[in-house]
């Protein structure tokens, strides 16, 4: 289970300029994250294929080489 107050904490630093209400509700939206989605890893493109035609739903997400971690 991923802790929501370092969830915050990471936020802050990262969104100094956004509000308490902003940080809050994409903390919450993290948080929730793992009731709703899982990691998948195909064994190759076909499989992906196969899943995304019989109406699963995925989103891509790559680390960018500069995100400062």
């Amino acid at each position: 289970m991923v802790d929501r107050e370092k969830v915050l904490t990471v936020l802050r630093r990262r969104f100094p300029e956004a509000t308490t209400l902003q940080l809050a509700s994409a903390a919450n939206a993290i948080v929730g994250l793992e009731e709703e989605w899982e990691i998948v890893e195909p064994h190759n493109l076909a499989d992906l294929i196969d899943h995304i035609r019989r109406g699963a739903e995925f989103r891509l997400l790559e680390r960018r080489d500069d995100a400062g971690v």
